[in-house]
C-alpha cells in the first residue's frame, strides 16, 4: 500500500523516533509498504517518520542508481543495495566528506549541496531481527546517514550555510502550506 509521505513542516519530521520492538504488529506489512512507497515516488531511501511514525525504521534501494553514469566506479556494488534498518545506530563516521546534492522526498523540488563523510559504520537490525555491523562507503553512506538523519529529527536542509537556509526559506515555507505539486502523495501539516 502506497503511503502519504509527510512533507516539510511536519512535527514529526523533527522527532527523535523510538525503537521498534521485536514484537510490532505489522512490521512486515510496514516494511513492504515503505518500499512500495518510495519506489512510487522514484526514491533511493524512506524513514518511518516520513510515511508518520516515529520509529527507529528506514529502508533503501539504491539499485536504480547502478546504471547512472555518475556512479559507474560503484555500479556492482548498487545493483543489490537493497536493505532495511531497524534500531540502527551509527558506530563510525570517517573519511574525507564530500558534497553531494541531496534532495528528500519530503521536501520536494528542493535540492543543496551537502557535505559527509565519506564512510559509516553502523549497526542495526534487518527485517528478520538479525543483527549486522556493516561498513559503506560512496553513495551507499551517504543515502544512509541521510536516512539515519530522518530517525533523529534532522533534515538535509539542517546542514544548510545561513545563506543558503535563507534562500529556499520560501520554498520551504510553500511546501508546508502544502503548495508544491508532486506526482505522489504528499499529507502536509497544515
Amino acid at each position: 500500500m502506497i503511503l502519504p509521505i509527510r512533507a516539510f513542516g511536519d512535527p514529526i519530521l523533527r522527532k527523535e523516533c523510538a525503537e521498534v520492538p521485536q514484537d510490532y504488529p505489522g512490521l512486515q506489512e510496514l516494511i513492504e509498504n515503505m518500499f512500495e512507497t518510495m519506489h512510487n515516488a522514484n526514491g533511493i531511501g524512506i524513514a518511518a517518520p516520513q510515511v508518520g511514525l516515529a520509529l527507529r525504521l528506514f529502508v533503501v534501494d539504491v539499485r536504480l542508481l547502478a546504471d547512472d553514469e555518475d556512479f559507474k566506479d560503484v555500479a556492482d556494488k548498487l545493483r543489490d543495495f537493497r536493505k532495511v534498518f531497524i534500531n540502527p545506530t551509527i558506530l563510525e563516521r570517517s573519511g574525507e566528506p564530500w558534497k553531494f546534492n541531496e534532495g528528500c522526498l519530503s521536501i520536494p523540488e528542493v535540492r543543496e549541496d551537502v557535505l559527509r563523510e565519506e564512510t559509516v559504520k553502523i549497526e542495526y537490525f534487518d527485517e528478520n531481527f538479525q543483527k549486522h555491523t556493516e561498513e559503506f562507503s560512496d553513495i551507499r553512506a551517504r543515502v544512509v546517514q541521510h536516512e539515519y538523519d530522518h530517525i533523529e529529527g534532522i533534515l538535509f536542509t539542517d546542514y544548510l550555510s545561513p545563506l543558503k537556509k535563507k534562500m529556499v526559506k520560501g520554498k520551504l515555507t510553500k511546501i508546508a502550506n502544502g503548495d508544491v505539486d508532486v506526482n505522489y502523495k504528499m499529507r502536509f501539516a497544515k
